[in-house]
Formats: C-alpha cells, structure tokens, sequence
C-alpha cells in the first residue's frame, strides 16, 4: 500500500457498481439473503465482493437477532484476507493523525504487526515511561472505501428494483443496522469512550481486569491499549488432569470459580451499570495465571472485600471481610460493540426473569410485551397462546440445552407475526446472554446464568420497591374509594333503573372479530356474485332459445354466456391463488 490516501475517481465508481450488480446477479445474492436461503453461496459473494462486505458479513455472523441460525453459522466462516501495510504507510498515519512521529511517542515499536483485519491492523509497542502497550492504526482509505460501497450497493439496489419489505427477514432493518455497524466500526473514537467507561467499571473487581485506553494517543483512527497478558479463555476449558487427582480438583475448582466470577461480573453490568459488553465470545476473554513476580507487583489488588450483616442484641452491624483473590485474572477485551440499557428496560428484563423463573407462559409473555415496540394492532391473548406453545419445550430444558441463536431467532420471527419488534437493545442483551452462556456450560456445566440472574434480579425489584411510596398510594386510594362510598347507594339504584327500563346492553367482542366479519362478508359476497351469475346464464339461455341467430337479442345472450364464463374463470383462479398464499404464508 501506499503512504497515501487513495482517491476513488468517477471510473473507478462506476468500475465497482458493475461488479457489485454483477455478483449479486450471479450468486443470486439478493433472493438467497432475502429468503435466508443458500447461505454458502451468500458467503461466497461477500468473499467477491472484497473487504468491506466481508466485514458486514462478520458483523451479520454477531446478530442472531437479524439472520438464521444457519447464515449465522456460514458467516462465522469468513476470514479477513487484507493486505498488511508497510511500516512506511503506518508511520505516515499515525503523524496524519497524532501531530507526533512513532519515535516521539514510543520507546519502542514493533515494525510487523501481530494482527491484521479488514479495518486495520495490531503492534505491539512501549511508552516512554516503559508501559507495554497495543496501537491499532487503521488502514488508509478504509473508511472512503466503506462509505463508497455503501452508496453502491444501495444504488444497485435501485437498478435492480429490488424491494425489501418481505419473507424471512426484514431486510430494510437489516440493511440499516449494518451500514450504522460499519460505520461504527470504522470510527476509533466510539470504541475509546466504550473502553474507557467499562474500565472504570469494571477493573480492580475482583479477578476481572481491563485493559486502560490511553486516550492522549488516541485518535479517530488509531486506538492505544494497555498491553494484558493472557491466552484465550478456550485454553483453560480445554485444560484436562488426570482423574481424581489434585491437579484435576484444583483445576476443576479453577473452572468453576471463573464461570461464577464471568456470571455475576455479566449480571452487573446488566442490572447495575447497564452498560455490558455484547459480545464476549472466548476471543475477547483472556485468563492469564499470575507468576511469582505478577503477584508481588499486582499485591495492592490481591484482596478482595466482602461484607455481610451480622446482629449483635437489637442491632445489626455491617462487617466487611477481605479474602484473598486466587492467582489469576479474567481480561475483557474489544470494546467495539456495548449495549446500553434505560432504566425502563432493565424494570422490564428484571420481570422477564422472574418470569422466566416461575415457568409461567402468561407472566412471560407479559413480559415479553414490556419489552417489545408495537408495530400493529396486537392481539395479546392470541400472542400469550403462541409464545406459550413455543416457550413451554425450552422449560423443561436446562440453560446449557438451549440453542439461543436458533431460540432468539424464532422468538423475534413469532413476535414479528404478532406485530411486535424486541427493541435492539434486549435483543443484543440475549445475543450477549446466549454467547457468554456458551462459555459458562464448557467451565461449569451444573452453573446456570438464570441461577445467578434471579437473585439480582429479586434484588434489583426490591431495591425499586419503595414502601414508604408503597402506602402512600395505597392510603390516596384508600381515602378516595372512602369518598365514593356516599355515592355508591345511588349509583347501583341507577345501574337497576336501567336494567328495568330495558335500556342495558351487553357487548361481547370475539377473538379475532375483525378478520372473522372479513370472511363473512367474502362468502356474502361470493354467494350474491354466484346467483347473478345463475340469473345471467339463466336469461342469457332465454334470450339465445327464444331468437334469430346473429341477430342483436341473439348476440346479447352470447355476451351474456361469455361474461359469465370469463368471471367464473377468474373466480377460479383467484381461488387457486389465495389457497397459493396461505399455503406459501403458513410454512
């Protein structure tokens, strides 16, 4: 590459618009996407289409809320394949973007990167002061680039008059939720402020350590993180002993310490912070065993503080005891993508629990619509009979059975029949849920995420219950059913006169009443176009016995046959038609 921006001229647009029009012709990529249909061929044209579709698709691959189970599973397949830029060309970005050479900056500064993405690439490096550090430097021209195949494929969407408002997914969601992802992605700064407020959350909690972001290097285009060490948290759950042994009790005890600590540090950021990261699959968890000198220099931090009441006569007293911390550390990385949740949410998710917790479908269900917008007239007794159905399989289960890509995306498709959306953020929230609980059943598969979840969440519901609130409203209600009483005699004495004088009516509305009147009046209608039909046959029979043939009575009962004849046919097949779509609809 270059140590220059590359401009994209006017050929080199209408260059890339042809190739686009011309891969989606011939992977039928629109049709497949849209009917969640041959999601390998899918791939395969995002492959073709270069960096930032594979990028879009690694994007696709996190949001089971979006896509199938199987496009999820086909997209998880795509690898970055990017040139790594010269020394040269990083150098120049990092003046462009800082004001400062990388000598200036940096003791020292490692030349080969040790990663390398669509968006840009990884180098180890040292500060001045001696701090090992990471600086990601995006890649020249990438966001130009992204920008410009935004724009084109819309606008070969256009020439191809394609339509997406149909089938399995809804398309024009989809399409907006990853042009705001890319361009996200493509934006340094946003991954700075999420890095920066979930390490001040989160760091120092016990095992649970977060690289700081030194923001003063930081720019729109290149990010600088404090150095973690640490593998993989893959490695520790594919760390075996031999049986019965004490490796194998330790490591075991190992195991499931961290699966609690990942568990309820998760349900912090949820019911606490309300800020969690969305996407904690193994690579963005490192564990890392402390050595001799770790721990020594790592002692400040090597207690952890507990407290628990106890009561001593008529009084109880906080006692705050401090434990020692095990000598290892849980490392979050990649802050790219972060739910936020409002307090109204979380009030909604919290009752979601519980009543998740009581197996109950209707108190899910309510649940449910707590946290759903409503894009249409909602038949909720309809709504809780469904979901009942589809949830009442999944509660017999433990957590660690469920496939929540294949659960979140038929829960989103039945909530889209009923004319309801998840708003996106609970969404993210169970994508974040189902990937973390993936990681929990490989460490502890007897440790559940809702056995952790439902002790917050009783506590969270506590804390927002207000008693002193509480008997204020019950007492306003109170004194005003008291002032009503006066008036009750007189009221029921009217309610009787009515019922006497024949004046009362009784309204009952019926499930589905709309579309039940719609039927009747169709076969109303059939029925009346039918007997027409029998009265122009029947007159037309009369006409062409009782005249001349060719002459006009003669030819007006031959219409009359022929009309009659055409409208049948057409009734027919708009028959075969609907029954087409019904069939189509329901599978």
């Amino acid at each position: 590459m270059t140590t220059s921006v590359t401009t994209i001229t006017r050929k080199d647009k209408r260059t890339r618009l042809l190739k686009i029009i011309r891969t989606m012709r011939n992977y039928n990529m629109i049709h497949n996407f849209v009917h969640q249909t041959n999601p390998q061929e899918f791939r395969e044209a995002l492959e073709t289409l270069g960096p930032t579709f594979i990028k879009a698709g690694q994007i696709l691959s996190t949001r089971p809320d979006l896509i199938s189970p199987e496009y999820v599973k086909e997209l998880r397949k795509l690898q970055d394949n990017v040139q790594i830029d010269n020394y040269e060309t990083v150098e120049h970005t990092f003046l462009k973007q800082t004001g400062q050479t990388i000598s200036e900056t940096f003791a020292s500064f490692d030349k080969e990167p040790f990663a390398s993405a669509s968006i840009g690439q990884t180098h180890y490096a040292t500060l001045k002061d001696g701090t090992k550090v990471v600086v990601k430097i995006q890649h020249p021209g990438v966001e130009e680039l992204v920008r410009t195949d935004l724009a084109l494929f819309r606008k070969a969407l256009s020439i191809l008059k394609f339509v997406p408002d149909l089938e399995v997914i809804d398309a024009k969601e989809t399409l907006y939720q990853i042009q705001n992802a890319l361009l996200n992605e493509i934006n340094t700064q946003n991954e700075i402020k999420n890095g920066i407020e979930f390490y001040n959350l989160n760091n120092n909690e016990g095992i649970i350590r977060v690289p700081k972001v030194y923001e003063e290097y930081s720019t729109s285009k290149v990010l600088v993180n404090q150095a973690m060490a640490g593998k993989s948290i893959k490695y520790l759950i594919q760390q075996k002993a031999k049986p019965g042994s004490q490796e194998a009790i330790e490591l075991e005890q190992t195991k499931k310490y961290v699966a609690r600590t990942l568990v309820q540090n998760f349900i912090k950021q949820v019911f606490k912070d309300n800020f969690f990261h969305a996407d904690p699959h193994p690579g963005n968890i490192l564990f890392h065993h402390l050595n001799y000198k770790e721990e020594i220099n790592d002692k400040h931090n090597y207690q952890q503080t507990k407290s628990y009441t106890k009561t001593f006569g008529n009084n109880q007293i906080e006692i705050e005891k401090a434990e020692e911390l095990p000598p290892y550390r849980l490392v979050y990385l990649d802050f790219g993508m972060m739910g936020r949740l409002t307090p109204a949410l979380i009030d909604g998710i919290a009752q979601l629990v519980m009543a998740i917790s009581t197996r109950n479908p209707r108190s899910i269900g309510e649940a449910v619509l707590a946290v759903c917008n409503r894009t249409g007239k909602v038949d909720e007794e309809s709504f809780y009979e469904e979901l009942g159905l589809f949830v009442s399989p999944y509660l017999k289960m433990t957590v660690g059975q469920i496939d929540f890509t294949d659960f979140l995306y038929q829960m989103i498709a039945l909530c889209r029949q009923n004319n309801l959306q998840i708003k996106p953020e609970v969404t993210l929230l169970f994508k974040a849920f189902g990937t973390l609980e993936g990681t929990i059943a490989q460490l502890d598969p007897n440790l559940s995420l809702m056995d952790v979840a439902r002790p917050f969440g009783i506590d969270y519901l506590k804390k927002k219950f207000n008693l002193r609130n509480s008997f204020d409203d019950l007492a306003l209600q109170t004194f005003g059913s008291i002032k009503d009483l006066p008036s009750m005699p007189q009221k029921i004495s009217q309610l009787l006169d009515i019922m006497n004088s024949s004046q009362a009516r009784l309204t009952l509305k019926l499930k589905d009443q709309n579309k039940l009147m719609y039927r009747i009046d169709q076969i109303v209608n059939r029925i009346m176009v039918t007997i027409i039909l029998a009265a122009v046959i029947l007159g037309s029979s009369m006409l062409v016995q009782g005249s001349r043939e060719h002459s006009p009575v003669y030819n007006l009962g031959v219409f009359g046959f022929i009309l009659s004849l055409v409208v049948i046919v057409l009734m027919v097949i708009g028959a075969f038609h609907r029954r087409w779509k019904d069939k189509h609809h329901n599978k």
